[in-house]
Parts: C-alpha cells; structure tokens; sequence
C-alpha cells in the first residue's frame, strides 16, 4: 500500500505516520516529490488493520497497491528514477550508450575499442568476461583476467564499465574491477544471483528473459531492490517467439509499458535482439522514439574474426557514423548524447 500526504504536510506529520507504520514491524520507503510526499508501505498490511492510517494528520489517502512488485512500482515513486555512476547518469534527460566488445579477448583488442568507442560518444564501455554461451564448447570468457583489462581500460579512458555476472563468484570478482554489474537475459530468474548483485550496493543493468513478461522482469527487479539496492536499470533485449528471421524479437513497446508501471531507467539492446549487424541502427533508432533512457551496442576491432557475436557488431566507423545519427533522435526525445 502506499499513503499519499496532502500538498504541504509536514515533516512531523510525515514522522508520525511513518513511526505509525515502523512500530508494526513494516518497513517505510518515502518518495518526496515536487507537491507531494508518497509513503511506501512494504510487508503484511493486515498489521495495519485498526491504525486508521487515512485520518492521520496531513494523510490524503490511503491506496493499495495490487501488483506484486512494489519498490519498483511507479505507485511507489511517480518520479522517473537516475542511476548515478562516475562519469555519467542513466535516466531521464540523457542518452547513455553502452558500447563494446561481447566478449574481452585481450587487452589490446578491449582497450582499442575502450577509445573508439569513447570518441564516438559512448559513456560506458561494455564487455563480456564472464560468457554464458549455449553451448559448453563455445569461447567462455577471460573471467578474471578479463575483469583486470576493463578496469585498466576505464583508467585510461575515464568511461565507466559493466560486465555481466553469472555466478556468486563471478560477483566477488567483479565488483573489485566494475562499476555497473549486468544480470543477463538466461539469469534474469536466478533469485539467488539476483540477491548476491543487490548486496554490492553497485548498480545492476538487469536483462529481460527470454520468454519473461514484463511483471515476471519487475519481480525479478525487485529481488535486487528489497536487498536495499536502488540502482537497477533494465534492459529489453528481445523475447523468444516464432519468428527465426532475426535471433530474438525485440519488443519495443515494453518500453512505453514500463514508463506506466515502474519508475526505472530503461534501456534497449538493439544488437542481442536482432542479430544482425545491418538491422541495429534501424532498431536503435526506434528505441530512442520509443522513449529509452539508452542503448546497448556491440562494437568489435574485427568483427569477423570475434570469438562472440561478431554478425551483430559494429565496426569502428560504423558505430561511429550510427552515434552521428542518433543525435537528432536523442534531440527530438530531449537528450543529450
């Protein structure tokens, strides 16, 4: 449930219900926007029953909150959420792109990229040391030594840098090197992963499952939010359906349905869901209309001779050129790039 205070309610008013709500044993979560302050109700609210919460003074009303997740709900903070990292926010007002190899074959190959990508106009650099492939043959990752490399690459560069996690120890490793931690699309569901990357504290880019709804994705956020972690960015990378004429369906109006449920940042990983390098600039296009708060690209040095996604990269100046592009987009949205 949530309890949204009249225009003008005091501090103290504010203090009295919140202790109110405390002293059941429920935890409070406040939002205080530009004209109103939004209490969060979280935990059993029968413990509630005969608080008369809704005649508290500077109370407006009292609103139940059906959907299950709750911290990520829109209900709960109407204002769109920021995630802060050290060189750049995600959220409302900017277009952050993530740019980079999917897999870190070497230091020279992530470092080459790490400035190219950066001169284009990318904020984040993107790349996989952990690699959770189909099959057990595929290239697998440098793990750690891959880890090392970004965070070298960050020094250099000044950009911030992500990594996808896929085990506990992979999250005890990572969060020595990164600055943002990537739950992938095959872990979206893993609820123990999920708790494991909430307790860093890092922000945590949170991938859309293959087959999973939009309420299924928000449940999984909040997995990571009620471990106390706020900074959780999603990310639409296409869904399973019938369709083989590209490698997943990228669902873009998940991204206007978002804006209605939660308050998150979103992004859209035009490259993972298409799977071809010629349809990601169309794609990345339409997700800055459609309302992101960013994009997700692969960049290689040599995309036909990657050890992972080389079909759906971009090549240096083609992300290059794709960055100019989207300028006029990002302008049209109110964003800077």
């Amino acid at each position: 449930m949530i309890i949204i205070m009249k225009p003008g309610a005091s501090e103290e008013n504010i203090r009295n219900v919140a202790g109110q709500i405390e002293e059941k044993g429920l935890t409070v979560h406040l939002s205080h926007g530009t004209e109103v302050t939004i209490i969060g109700v979280v935990g059993d609210k029968s413990k509630l029953q005969g608080s008369n919460l809704e005649i508290a003074a500077g109370v407006d009303k009292v609103v139940a909150v059906t959907e299950s997740y709750k911290l990520a709900n829109k209900k709960f903070h109407p204002e769109p959420s920021s995630v802060s990292l050290s060189n750049t926010s995600v959220g409302p007002g900017s277009l952050t792109v993530m740019a980079g190899p999917c897999a870190i074959e070497s230091s020279s190959q992530l470092m080459e990229t790490a400035f190219a990508v950066k001169k284009a106009g990318a904020t984040v650099l993107r790349g996989g040391a952990f690699k959770p492939r189909t099959s057990p043959y595929s290239f697998q990752g440098l793990e750690t030594e891959g880890l090392k490399y970004m965070k070298e690459a960050r020094e250099a560069t000044g950009l911030s840098v992500i990594c996808e996690v896929t085990s506990a120890r992979a999250i005890e490793d990572a969060v020595k090197y990164v600055d943002l931690l990537q739950i992938g699309a095959r872990n979206m569901q893993n609820f123990e992963l999920l708790k494991e990357a909430g307790k860093t504290g890092l922000p945590i880019l949170l991938k859309r499952g293959l087959s999973a709804t939009i309420d299924e994705w928000l449940n999984a956020s909040e997995y990571i939010m009620a471990e106390g972690n706020p900074n959780v960015i999603l990310c639409e990378r296409g869904i399973r359906t019938f369709e083989t004429a590209t490698r997943n369906t990228l669902d873009l109006s998940a991204v206007p349905v978002l804006r209605q449920k939660t308050h998150l940042p979103i992004i859209v990983d035009p490259s993972h869901a298409t799977g071809v390098r010629a349809y990601v600039e169309p794609m990345a296009k339409a997700a800055v209309s459609a309302g992101a708060d960013g994009l997700m690209i692969e960049v290689h040095p040599c995309p036909e001779k990657a050890l992972s996604d080389g079909p759906q990269s971009l090549t240096f100046q083609e992300f290059d050129s794709l960055m100019d592009r989207l300028r006029p987009y990002a302008s049209l949205e109110g964003r800077t790039l």
